[in-house]
């Protein structure tokens, strides 16, 4: 049934976009003040299926405590069961021969894997329950910004040419980043060069099936939880892949990679190639020798990261990826969709309740500017210089998961859903933090381009496994981080001392250099040549 757009074309809130980013917003805002005019505009007429499946404990708390959609993700979704990673060097045959780290039980704490294009529509037909106005096959083409509005919201749609008025606009265009692109807030993260392929996929098997199991009991034996709920990365150097398992037997299987240390192969169709590149890698031969590309469902996107100079102004408020996105790895982007839509709500509620605001937009923009820059400086830079090498990760995946167990996820838990509204290492006690988590991670980068120097990448990846039993929010949690820490440590003596002067080994320009003469890496799985 076509909506009914009133005839005074003015409204409190337009939302562009009614993806989960604009309609989280939207509920949120209809369920503190029910009384508020809000219009979404949607372009498609029906979601497609989209990539960030997997939530991590922030936006699993998010989903599930915020928005109150338990139920719905336990029925029309999986429970995630952590993360897992998978090494292989040129001794690893087989997948049992992998390195692995994950857990060795159940999670803790919930998280999930998400069909995204199920879950938008759910939250958007809640939102429209709440209150909202949603007009599909709505294009949004300009706005036109005045601070403290009117905001005029150019769109078309079925009817043509229209215009719609509201104090508030909210951008939730997703990587359009309708916006920051008009504007000129938009800013290419040209220091983190990623690009991703990924696919939906059938016939993959099952890391739990009766196969495997039979093919490798021991490896099978191993792990007391569940691994394929889990979400699995394909781990080599420069470059990750994901595995996550969708409700209904489809699996979204995708690779990331840094442009300066991989090329992807160009012969045969984006499947193929996708195929034939993780192919190389003994879990993905295993896991996807009978599977198969669901056709038409097969994505590529190039520089990845980008940000924001500007998220929230006087009349506007960018929510979601319409503002920002770092990389994949750790599923960040569905935390930051967290904390975008709660600070949003924060904001035009104030203002819509006649209270004084603009002092809370001017230091939740520098936060989130700021949050931006430290997210990525203390955990994504140069990572992919040692993504391939099971000690080097292990030892940071220990410290990034644990010290976000206890600064981040601890927060929501212990304080509330209004803890949200403060983005990662935007408070003063998360700074020492900062420094730290950037500290250890330019020096296991440093050591992964001493070994590349000197031929060593992958020499512990084959035949072991590092198992632990999770994190809690309790603070015994912290012996975890403090054994890591001691990891660092060992490795900054028996071998982090040869990059302390000097130089640290094969500079990204080097990387560079030898991907634009076809050289890939030392170490470096090498994709088949298409037959």
């Amino acid at each position: 049934m076509k909506p009914q757009i009133p005839d005074d074309p003015d409204w409190d809130v337009v939302v562009i976009g009614g993806a989960l980013a604009g309609s989280s917003t939207a509920l949120q805002l209809l369920r503190a003040k029910p009384g508020l005019r809000i219009l979404i505009l949607e372009k498609s007429t029906r979601f497609s299926r989209r990539v960030g499946e997997a939530t991590v404990e922030i936006s699993a708390f998010f989903l599930g405590r915020v928005l109150g959609l338990t139920r719905h993700l336990n029925e029309a979704h999986l429970v995630k069961q952590g993360m897992r990673f998978w090494f292989t060097n040129e001794t690893a045959s087989t997948l049992a021969d992998c390195g692995e780290i994950g857990g060795r039980y159940q999670v803790r704490l919930p998280a999930y894997q998400l069909d995204r294009a199920v879950i938008d529509e759910e939250v958007l037909r809640l939102a429209q329950e709440a209150g909202a106005t949603v007009l599909r096959g709505a294009k949004v083409g300009r706005v036109s910004l005045k601070p403290g509005g009117p905001e005029q919201i150019f769109y078309e749609n079925d009817d043509g040419k229209q215009t719609a008025n509201a104090r508030w606009v909210v951008d939730a265009s997703g990587f359009a980043a309708l916006l920051s692109r008009q504007e000129g807030w938009h800013v290419p993260n040209t220091e983190h060069p990623t690009s991703a392929v990924w696919a939906r996929w059938r016939g993959v098997k099952d890391l739990d099936g009766l196969e495997l199991a039979d093919k490798f009991p021991e490896w099978a034996a191993a792990s007391y939880g569940i691994r394929s709920t889990a979400t699995n990365h394909l781990m080599g150097d420069g470059w990750w892949a994901w595995i996550i398992p969708l409700k209904g037997a489809d699996v979204s299987i995708g690779l990331v990679y840094d442009q300066r240390h991989v090329r992807f192969p160009k012969d045969g169709s984006l499947g193929q190639r996708l195929k034939r590149f993780l192919g190389a890698h003994p879990v993905g031969a295993e896991l996807l020798k009978d599977a198969t590309c669901v056709e038409g469902d097969v994505l590529a996107r190039s520089n990845l990261a980008y940000s924001n100079t500007h998220y929230f102004g006087d009349g506007f408020v960018v929510v979601g990826d319409a503002g920002a996105f770092i990389d994949p790895f750790y599923s960040p982007g569905m935390d930051w969709l967290s904390f975008t839509s709660t600070a949003a709500k924060q904001i035009i509620l104030k203002e819509r309740s006649g209270e004084p605001f603009l002092d809370l937009v001017a230091r939740l923009d520098g936060d989130f500017v700021k949050s931006y820059g430290r997210w990525f400086s203390a955990v994504y830079r140069d990572k992919y210089d040692y993504l391939g090498e099971f000690d080097l990760m292990r030892t940071a995946f220990r410290l990034d998961l644990g010290l976000y167990y206890l600064g981040v996820v601890s927060q929501p838990f212990k304080r509330g859903a209004e803890s949200l509204s403060e983005p990662v290492f935007s408070t003063p006690p998360s700074v020492p933090v900062y420094h730290l988590m950037r500290c250890y991670n330019r020096r296991l980068a440093a050591i992964a381009r001493s070994r590349r120097e000197r031929g060593k990448l992958g020499r512990t990846n084959a035949r072991r496994r590092f198992f632990f039993g999770g994190f809690t929010l309790a603070p015994s949690s912290s012996w975890q981080v403090l054994k890591a820490l001691g990891g660092w440590i060992g490795l900054e003596l028996t071998e982090g001392w040869r990059s302390w002067f000097g130089s640290p080994g094969t500079s990204v320009a080097a990387a560079r250099l030898q991907t634009q003469t076809g050289e890939m890496p030392p170490g470096s799985i090498k994709p088949a040549k298409a037959s």
